[in-house]
């Protein structure tokens, strides 16, 4: 391989657009328990938004590549990794992936599903295992509950959305216009729900109240949720793309027997990869049977990068964007 690649770098604190800058950088090299990953494409997630901004729980020090997913080819094992071969495709993830190689810790690298393509494959591991491990893991749903999704059009929406379908609720999903509202429905959504309307009473109405909420939303969204929320109910807290983080009401669930669980789906990465792989196995399996089919709306190229991560910021896009890098 090259000397050097290119590579995105956060050079300052800001939008995404005036703080990315693309450049000519050493190419790396795999250390003990590492691969070296050809990136082919990268998926573009709201971390990057909040690491751009300085505003993620991890902040690594300036300037870093963002990107957050990939899928790839095996270009190099390290020392010790075993059960990956060169010229593999895969997907992984960690951040530091905007770039035309990257380092991935093995634990983090899995075969990427024939049946997806590479855009599809990028955009896979994140949202679906976001949404995986907050319906199954955090908040156990069950066949018939009903389940609301906030942001429903957008990529952790989209993933919530099918797989909760896929596990037999009644999919409400909560978008911003009539435009989303198509994606969300394609998704999985059995009604949805336009956000500037009272949808909270309409959950309660229509349903009885959210057996299980699924929100990446936060601020108003976590409040009309405390509202419409089901007898033992479970609000699944997944991030904050509005930018408000919301205070847990503890004598509101108190009193009207209802559980906020939040969920840092990395942390399962960390402690729990063997939970993560049996999900991917899983996934793996739902691609192959078409459930499972990330909602990418748009690839564009890696030189278009920074105006990826922007869009994404605005609350505009639907499904996922993803970036090519390499064919």
């Amino acid at each position: 391989m090259a000397e050097t690649m290119r590579a995105w770098h956060v050079t300052a604190h800001g939008e995404p657009e005036r703080v990315m800058a693309l450049r000519e950088v050493e190419a790396p090299r795999p250390g003990p328990g590492e691969v070296l990953v050809r990136v082919r494409a990268v998926a573009v997630n709201f971390p990057d938004v909040l690491l751009a901004r300085g505003r993620y729980q991890e902040r690594p020090e300036l300037p870093f590549t963002p990107g957050i997913e990939l899928c790839g080819e095996v270009a190099a094992l390290g020392e010790g990794v075993t059960g990956l071969a060169e010229g593999q495709r895969v997907v992984g993830s960690k951040i530091g992936v905007m770039a035309e190689y990257a380092t991935v810790p093995a634990r983090a690298v899995r075969p990427a599903p024939a049946s997806l393509d590479d855009a599809a494959a990028a955009a896979l591991t994140i949202a679906y295992q976001t949404a995986w491990f907050g319906l199954h893991r955090r908040a156990a749903i069950r066949r018939g509950e009903t389940l609301l999704v906030h942001a429903a059009a957008g990529g952790v929406g989209t993933a919530a959305c099918a797989l909760g379908a896929a596990a037999g609720a009644e999919v409400v999903g909560v978008v911003g216009d009539e435009a989303k509202a198509e994606v969300a429905r394609a998704a999985g959504a059995g009604k949805v729900l336009l956000r500037e309307d009272d949808w909270a009473a309409a959950v309660k109405r229509d349903h009885g109240g959210a057996d299980v909420v699924f929100d990446p939303v936060g601020g108003a969204a976590f409040e009309g949720s405390t509202r419409c929320v089901a007898f033992e109910g479970r609000i699944v807290v997944v991030g904050f793309a509005s930018g408000e983080m919301p205070t847990v009401p503890a004598g509101h669930a108190l009193v009207k027997n209802y559980s906020v669980l939040g969920l840092h789906w990395a942390l399962y990465q960390q402690r729990r990869p063997e939970l993560v792989d049996r999900a991917h196995e899983e996934f793996t399996h739902l691609a192959e049977e078409g459930v499972v089919r990330p909602a990418v709306s748009e690839v564009v190229p890696f030189e278009a990068a920074a105006s990826a991560v922007q869009r994404l910021a605005g609350g505009t896009t639907t499904g996922r964007l993803v970036v090519r890098v390499a064919s």
